[in-house]
């Protein structure tokens, strides 16, 4: 007799058939998931939530979230509720007031919010419990507060304590903690606090691997409205603030990722979609904006400005190669971009005028950063002229694809190039390509 599946196996293969499908290959899938589970699971995520997240797409809020647990991982979510209060306190006939975006909150308001944001807590917790995955209401005894400025906003909190005792307990259970920004002074008055400043008060105190912003929009968008992919905040923070198109809110939440100097480097921010969720935390490509502390870029046109034993044992471990012994001595660097971790490197010589990419080098502990696109960046400005070649079937390959103007394909090698127009020049470096000896020779498990 055939024992038909019950909702747990069906929901389960769902899950499996979702994170396949939104990965790019097995290696990246066993790669994020070996980096999280090592992690302490209070050190995995902090979900912030927006209101208009629970309003608008709290199926595939709940969906992501439960994937998470079903994969072993347990994130936490502090949440918001401003366009439910908005909705209420107009309902209420208590007009909206707000200063440097702040909610004014009077005790007729704190009422509202009291009750808006213990529904829209219990709310996410009921989804999420139907959809077959544990989560525990959080609405009181994470925030210690004391009155940010209670003539100009009321009874609108500031942090100054996070008690972590009720999310652990709810980890400890294997149960989602869904935290609600409210606060309690020491003498126990409630308090309205910015779901964004609580959520970012939480990070400094649990230090997590990822902070995640799940917003409608999918990530932060350039002027031309589209999804910045990443952003490495060591390089482009001061540019990305003098754009005419970063203001408002944009300004406000790309200042609030600068939070991110205060964490460990491996710490991450990604602004995403709900749906989007697996893909953004799962694949190097992810989904919408990861935003990281990233690292200097350091610039050389001498071997002698770099650390070679450091450099050489990054290109070894990137391509899983033995690097030539002599490739130092025999090779006459033009330019060289290496992450001041050493951890991403791009390595250039002249070639009859032209640049040419010998190396592109990133650990694999670093893909899915954004660094080796920083580096890459830095390198692209500065040189608007290249050409290279990569063997068939390197993953990076669809990289190089949207990067260069012009392509073609070898016996061994796929050769690239940008900037390029004449076709006499483009056909040496082609013949370059195809004549130049390797540098990386055996297999590291075979050296």
């Amino acid at each position: 007799m055939t024992i038909p599946p019950n909702s747990h196996d069906i929901q389960t293969r769902q899950t499996i058939v979702r994170l396949l499908s939104s990965m790019a290959s097995a290696k990246e899938i066993s790669q994020y998931l070996k980096r999280f589970s090592q992690l302490d699971a209070a050190r995995f995520a902090v979900v912030k939530v927006g209101g208009a997240v629970l309003r608008d797409d709290l199926d595939a809020l709940t969906s992501s979230l439960a994937f998470l647990q079903d994969v072993g991982l347990t994130p936490i979510v502090v949440h918001g509720a401003g366009p439910q209060l908005d909705e209420a306190m107009a309902a209420a006939g208590i007009e909206k007031q707000t200063i440097n975006g702040l909610r004014i909150t009077s005790p007729e308001a704190l009422a509202v919010v009291r009750r808006v944001f213990h529904s829209q807590n219990l709310k996410l917790v009921e989804a999420l419990q139907h959809g077959d995955a544990r989560a525990t209401s959080i609405v009181s005894g994470v925030f210690e507060a004391d009155y940010l400025d209670r003539g100009t906003y009321g009874l609108v909190g500031e942090v100054k304590r996070v008690d972590l005792a009720p999310i652990q307990a709810s980890l400890q259970a294997g149960s989602i903690p869904v935290i609600a920004s409210l606060g309690e002074t020491v003498g126990g008055q409630i308090v309205n606090i910015n779901a964004d400043f609580a959520a970012n008060e939480l990070v400094q105190v649990l230090q997590p691997y990822k902070i995640v912003f799940l917003t409608g929009t999918g990530g932060l968008l350039d002027e031309q409205g589209r999804v910045i992919d990443s952003i490495n905040l060591s390089t482009e923070y001061d540019h990305l603030l003098t754009q005419p198109w970063v203001n408002g809110g944009m300004r406000v939440k790309i200042e609030q990722i600068k939070l991110l100097d205060r964490l460990p480097l491996s710490s991450s921010v990604s602004i995403t979609k709900p749906a989007e969720l697996a893909k953004e935390l799962f694949t190097h490509k992810g989904s919408g904006t990861l935003v990281r502390r990233g690292e200097r870029v350091l610039q050389a046109d001498d071997w002698d400005a770099l650390d070679l034993s450091r450099l050489r044992a990054l290109i070894e471990s990137a391509f899983g190669r033995r690097l030539a012994p002599d490739y130092f001595e025999r090779t006459a660097l033009h330019r060289a971009y290496v992450s001041e971790n050493y951890r991403a490197a791009v390595i250039l010589i002249e070639v009859d005028g032209h640049a040419y990419l010998d190396k592109f080098a990133v650990l694999d502990e670093a893909q899915g950063e954004g660094l080796g696109r920083a580096v890459w960046q830095v390198m692209r400005e500065q040189n608007p002229r290249l050409f290279w070649r990569s063997r068939h079937g390197n993953p990076v390959n669809a990289f190089y694809y949207a990067e260069s103007d012009g392509h073609c394909k070898q016996q061994q090698w796929k050769v690239f190039w940008y900037g390029l127009e004449d076709f006499d020049e483009v056909a040496r470096c082609v013949v370059h390509c195809r004549d130049r000896a390797p540098t990386l020779l055996e297999p590291l498990e075979a050296a």
